[in-house]
């Protein structure tokens, strides 16, 4: 018997052969060709050991590979509230007056308003504290503002606090003061609240060191989910633009915190001004700034800056090309004696512009998210849905993405965006944590910068040739000679089975001369024989190498044949507590023997792998047999990008060789080995494979430790609607029972 790949022994089976037509088996990464045979059937010996996608009511979740570890940066995305403008304020450095403009934006919303305001300033890592205090400062120039104006229609209240600071720090703050004005005024309120504060004047997470307060980034997200809370609670009666929160950042956009983790990379994603630099070298920085945010995911709605007399804003406004609008402020007085009023009187017009672009730019965000889904159900075909049953408000709308979890638009009893575990990993793409994600951004940003895209026949760029040898010095370490680039799974797939038949054809005399070769003539008819329930994408040639089922029927596909014969094989999976081998009847009229069987190739690798905690990071480690082909996608790339890999050894290659191009592998697609997927791939195997990036990974960096807890699984195996689990590696395979029109 010929075939493609040697399996290790695991369970015979006999099944009918048809006249002189090959059987082809096919799994998700492997494949076997079996020869015509003139005997009434064939006896394979075949492993079988992929889990496999079902079609059927199972949830799969992938569990990203950053759970035993959590990283600073893993904090969970802040639930932002969306009844009120909420802004960030960033500087392009330190020094560049980022609490002038904070303290311009509230004076502008307090003492210019026709109607009751409510203005929040916050400012979540001080350093310098007492003496230097950013929220004091802008409590006392309003104050001075107030009094200067003096504005008898506007009763104010201002308020100062800290509320939590290092033992170095001798003092705290606390200041409430209210002016009144004359009767029927209305009453505005500053709220100004420091969260963290620390006495000496250095980097936060230099600071927090030396004075034995450090803070977790988690600490910081949740006092600021608080401070968040009451700015949406004092709002209740307001309106939208009756409440304004602002948060100042400290330093510049990658200046650290507390824990050492920039603080651009923390999982705020709350829409950005950006306060630039306009003296000398101002406009570099503040372009580095810039991109610095939007490669984050940030929203920056405007550019703002004092004006040093060198004209900054006009390459600035030229680089950002009127996407976001840039001001300019008059020059601030150095003279340190000087109390700023005359400045902040000079610099109305500009906050007020300023205040006028983030209230503008709020509003068009709301409605934005207000209309997207009933704008997506008008133009939008999604995949696998029954448009009919879509529900009004089924719609969910994504705002963004931080490691595992989605940040979604919910319009309830408040409009928020708020964080929602991803537990599908984006349909089994994702594994990177918050981190990883910012790292693959920024390198996909560097690789589409330099190369765009280039075609890929007879040409090479670093990016694909570095993923292909990663590919090769590890899932294809032994084995593997090969490396072919598709667009996803599928194609790859398509590549795998013209493979696989070629290689069959040469090696059984089935190919004629390549010039010959001109015809649709079959002299013969090439079968696969595949897994029931298995799935291998939605192209064509990848539908016909699995079974029949609703999705291959006339109604999804018209051209169904369905190219093979179709196994049940044995299974093993939990249900109630309790592991089980689950053998299909074709198999039991063979003997009883076969029921004592061990099924090394399912039952005795879970148990190994439940008994030592740890998996091989491969199937062919995992079951001790080198295929000839092998496909790879998904999570290959982070989950960032699409990119497939179609992997085979020197004797498939040799089976395309050839005098004339006719017998070249004719196939091909205008993306192939994609710089941007390639890079992605090289940073994400990269990471994947190292064990002080990747915990999950023993320090050797040759073994997956076991990520989901036996306990966990035992209580959901006896869930009264669940039908089976599986666990293996990663995935945890979750199989729901079903009735009815349900089913």
């Amino acid at each position: 018997m010929q075939h493609l790949i040697v399996p290790s022994a695991s369970f015979g089976m006999r099944f009918l052969g048809t006249n002189n037509t090959p059987h082809f088996f096919i799994f998700k990464h492997f494949f076997i060709v079996f020869p015509p045979s003139s005997s009434t059937s064939i006896s394979v010996t075949v492993t079988v050991t992929v889990l496999t996608m079902y079609r059927f009511p199972i949830v799969l979740l992938s569990r990203h590979l950053h759970r035993r570890k959590l990283s600073s940066t893993a904090s969970q995305p802040l639930q932002l509230p969306l009844s009120h403008p909420i802004y960030t304020i960033w500087g392009s450095n330190t020094g560049v007056g980022k609490t002038l403009v904070s303290a311009g934006i509230a004076a502008s919303s307090l003492l210019s308003s026709s109607s009751p305001v409510k203005f929040h300033y916050l400012k979540p890592l001080q350093t310098g504290f007492p003496s230097d205090s950013d929220s004091r400062f802008v409590f006392n120039k309003l104050l001075q503002l107030r009094n200067r104006n003096n504005n008898p229609r506007i009763s104010l209240s201002v308020s100062n606090r800290v509320l939590n600071f290092s033992p170095a720090t001798t003092e705290s703050e606390n200041e409430i003061q209210h002016f009144a004005g004359e009767e029927g005024s209305f009453s505005s309120e500053l709220v100004c609240k420091t969260l963290y504060a620390w006495e000496e004047a250095v980097s936060p997470h230099l600071a927090a060191e030396r004075e034995g307060f450090v803070v977790k980034d988690s600490a910081v997200l949740e006092t600021l989910h608080k401070c968040f809370s009451e700015v949406s609670e004092s709002g209740v009666d307001k309106e939208r633009s009756e409440v304004l929160c602002i948060v100042e950042t400290a330093g510049g956009v990658a200046s650290p915190g507390p824990s050492g983790s920039l603080q651009c990379d923390l999982p705020f994603r709350i829409p950005a001004i950006l306060v630039g630099d306009g003296r000398l070298g101002g406009i570099s920085g503040t372009i580095s700034a810039y991109e610095s945010l939007t490669l984050r995911g940030y929203d920056v709605v405007a550019i703002i800056f004092e004006d040093h007399g060198l004209l900054n804003e006009g390459p600035l406004f030229s680089y950002v090309r009127n996407k976001v609008p840039v001001l300019v402020l008059p020059p601030v007085p150095k003279d340190p004696s000087d109390d700023l009023m005359e400045w902040f009187e000079g610099s109305h017009y500009v906050f007020n512009n300023l205040k006028e672009i983030m209230l503008s730019a709020y509003f068009e965000r709301i409605k934005k998210l207000h209309e997207m889904p009933s704008k997506a159900r008008d133009i939008i075909w999604w995949p696998f849905t029954q448009h009919k049953l879509v529900p009004e408000g089924g719609v969910m709308v994504i705002d963004s993405r931080c490691g595992e979890n989605f940040a979604v638009f919910k319009d309830q009893k408040t409009e928020v965006i708020t964080p929602l575990f991803d537990a599908c990993a984006s349909w089994w793409t994702q594994g990177p944590d918050a981190k990883m994600q910012a790292e693959l951004a920024r390198d996909m940003g560097y690789t589409a910068a330099r190369f765009g895209h280039v075609m890929f026949p007879e040409n090479i760029h670093e990016p694909a040739l570095n993923c292909a040898e990663l590919l090769l010095q590890g899932v294809g370490k032994g084995w593997g000679s090969r490396v072919y680039f598709s667009d996803n799974g599928s194609t790859a797939i398509e590549i795998a089975l013209k493979m696989a038949f070629r290689k069959f054809s040469v090696d059984h005399g089935l190919i004629l001369d390549c010039h010959e070769d001109a015809t649709n003539e079959r002299s013969t008819e090439l079968m696969v024989l595949a897994l029931q329930r298995s799935y291998h994408g939605d192209t064509l040639g990848a539908m016909e190498a699995q079974a029949p089922s609703s999705y291959t029927g006339f109604l999804q596909q018209p051209w169904y044949t369905g190219r093979g014969l179709f196994l049940s094989p044995p299974s093993v999976s939990m249900y109630n507590n309790k592991w089980s081998i689950s053998i299909p009847e074709e198999f039991q009229w063979e003997n009883k023997k076969l029921e004592n069987m061990t099924f090394a190739s399912r039952a005795e690798i879970f148990h190994r792998c439940r008994d030592n905690s740890e998996l091989a990071p491969t199937a062919v480690d995992l079951i001790h047999c080198e295929p000839d082909i092998a496909c790879y996608g998904k999570l290959m790339t982070g989950g960032m990008i699409p990119l497939a890999a179609t992997i085979a050894t020197d004797a498939v290659f040799d089976s395309f060789i050839g005098d004339s191009k006719l017998k070249a592998l004719l196939h091909g697609h205008s993306y192939s080995a994609h710089a941007m997927g390639c890079m992605a791939a090289v940073k994400s195997i990269q990471w994947f494979k190292d064990p002080f990036s990747n915990p999950n990974i023993t320090s050797e960096g040759r073994l997956l430790r076991e990520l989901w807890d036996d306990k966990m699984v035992l209580k959901i195996s006896s869930h009264s609607a669940v039908e089976r689990v599986v666990v293996l590696g990663t995935l945890f395979a979750l199989e729901l029972k079903a009735e009815g029109d349900n089913a």
